[in-house]
C-alpha cells in the first residue's frame, strides 16, 4: 500500500525527528544548567521527538512497497 516515493519521504522524516530531537535534547541539557524552566521542557520535547523517530523506524520496517505490474 506504500509507494517508493512515500517510503523515501518517511525515511527522511525519520532522520529529521531523530537528529532534531537529539540536538534539542542536548541543547536543553546545556540550558538546564542556567535556566531550569526553559531547559527541561526542551529535554523532554527533544527526547520525545527522538523516540518518535525510533517508533517510525519500527513502523517503516513493517511497510512493504507496492509492485506495479
Amino acid at each position: 500500500m506504500s509507494t517508493l516515493r512515500n517510503l523515501k519521504r518517511l525515511q527522511a522524516l525519520i532522520w529529521v525527528f531523530i537528529y532534531g530531537g537529539l540536538l534539542t535534547l542536548v541543547l536543553g541539557l546545556s540550558m538546564a544548567r542556567t535556566d531550569d524552566e526553559t531547559g527541561w521542557p526542551m529535554v523532554v520535547g527533544g527526547g520525545g521527538f527522538a523516540l518518535l523517530g525510533v517508533v517510525l523506524i519500527y513502523l517503516r520496517s513493517r511497510l512493504k512497497v507496492d509492485e506495479k505490474k
